[in-house]
């Protein structure tokens, strides 16, 4: 069966040029249906001088939903736009997969209204997959969706994030880690130290807390937080990288001695580079509702896009979906009375 992904053609600082370019390096090697949606005749300018490509297919899409535009209100007032043409066709069955690189709160609140949660999940997550130092992958969750969490939120972040890496990456009993302080089991908020608790005695493979200095070592394979720290993680890693890099090729240029450097450490500049760049994985899994979703950096380009749609792929073909959905299916099990109690007003 041919995994569809529908594309949101319209979305992120650089559509819909960057975003059909990602979509054309996708045709024809990820072996999926791509759909584009969005207002057809600027999606056909940036197709203009392409040949037919099979599997590639565009969607009529008028509205457009801004990236400062408020989420919830722009959603509701504009039925037609393209994100919430794409969930849709998600939701009906048209589509296997939604990727966007645009307004992601708006992305967030219209696939709740429309695909709805995972049965037992109190509230989606966001979830970013990177590469540590030692080039393995893990994942931080939450990175943004939630600002304000209960103990049962962070619990279930851990199981989604578990059963994700589990799946698409093949890591048997993943290890799990918590962001605090400090590396002992009583440093932190109280929301912390209830949630490590809880994952002490829960059947994950739960190691402790981390440090924000272990994030890029070895923080283990998931690392839960809620989502105002995890964002604030987020940008800070982005902009240090940013800064640091400009700096390096700043330097690089004054002197023929420092030019000359670069050139021999360009190769392990590159792999540097590489481990910090948001477009290497394409975007974060909106975990816990009820079909797969990938959201892109707004600024992603078309390589960015490209590993959104890979990921989206993988996601389908390695059904993280349904996992996912018999993680929650237990999750009763694992509550504490008190997590259990924080939670009776999400359900």
């Amino acid at each position: 069966m041919t995994i569809r992904i529908a594309i949101d053609a319209m979305g992120g600082d650089h559509a819909p040029q960057e975003i059909v370019a990602g979509a054309l390096m996708a045709a024809g090697t990820l072996g999926a249906e791509l759909i584009l949606i969005g207002q057809a005749e600027a999606i056909r300018r940036e197709l203009r001088g392409t040949a037919e490509i099979p599997g590639l297919r565009v969607v009529d899409a008028r509205d457009i939903i801004e990236m400062d535009e408020h989420p919830a209100e722009a959603v509701r007032a504009k039925p037609d736009a393209s994100i919430n043409v794409g969930l849709r066709m998600l939701k009906a069955g048209e589509a296997d997969a939604f990727v966007t690189a645009g307004n992601t709160g708006a992305s967030m609140a219209a696939a709740l209204l429309t695909l709805g949660r995972v049965k037992g999940i109190s509230r989606p997550a966001l979830g970013l997959v990177y590469s540590t130092l030692s080039g393995k992958e893990a994942m931080l969750v939450d990175v943004g969706a939630n600002a304000d969490c209960r103990p049962i939120h962070l619990i279930q972040f851990a199981f989604m994030g578990a059963a994700y890496m589990e799946r698409m990456f093949g890591i048997e009993n993943p290890r799990v880690s918590l962001l605090s302080i400090g590396e002992e089991d009583s440093k932190g908020s109280s929301l912390v130290v209830e949630v490590n608790e809880a994952l002490r005695a829960s059947r994950l493979n739960f190691i402790g807390n981390v440090e924000g200095k272990d994030l890029m070592k070895d923080p283990g394979t998931v690392v839960v937080t809620d989502g105002f720290t995890g964002n604030v993680v987020l940008k800070t890693v982005e902009g240090i990288a940013e800064g640091l890099f400009t700096e390096v090729r700043r330097a690089a240029e004054l002197t023929p001695w420092n030019r000359a450097a670069g050139l021999i450490l360009k190769g392990e500049l590159r792999k540097v580079r590489d481990r910090l760049d948001y477009s290497e994985f394409g975007g974060v899994q909106l975990l816990g509702v009820d079909g797969v979703v990938v959201i892109g950096h707004g600024r992603s380009n078309a390589r960015a896009i490209f590993s959104a749609i890979r990921a989206a792929r993988d996601a389908v073909k390695t059904n993280v979906l349904g996992l996912i959905r018999e993680v929650a299916a237990e999750m009763p099990a694992r509550k504490s009375a008190s997590a259990a109690a924080a939670d009776d007003d999400d359900d």
